[in-house]
């Protein structure tokens, strides 16, 4: 039977992280002590490191994350126009028109 995988909070990882930059234990302490693979500490630390400047420069995060929404919600209003507009279509090809009521009411009085 498979163990279910583990997921663990971004603050719990940048302990780990910490914990293991002060240099005061190894990798394979900082694991055995909260159960962890070492492989797991070396990848949230390059990640860690990689990412570090975006601690302190959050204006051109937000500004990324600012335009990608701008796009998406252009996109969907797009999507909602042309859904109007098939709906319209839709509701004119079902529903019966003017001249076919009359019809239909002339075909009544004649029965």
């Amino acid at each position: 039977m498979s163990k279910k995988r583990t997921t663990y909070t971004a603050e719990f990882k940048s302990k780990m992280v910490l914990e293991l930059l002060e240099g005061t234990v190894t990798i394979n302490e900082i694991a055995s002590k909260y159960e962890l693979l070492p492989k797991n500490l070396m990848n949230w630390k390059k990640q860690f490191l990689q990412n570090m400047s975006l601690a302190f420069d959050k204006s051109s995060v937000v500004k990324e994350y600012k335009e990608k929404i701008v796009e998406l919600e252009t996109e969907g209003d797009q999507l909602a126009k042309k859904l109007g507009k098939v709906i319209v279509e839709r509701d004119w090809a079902v529903e019966p028109t003017v001249g076919s009521l009359i019809e239909a009411r002339k075909l009544g009085l004649i029965d």
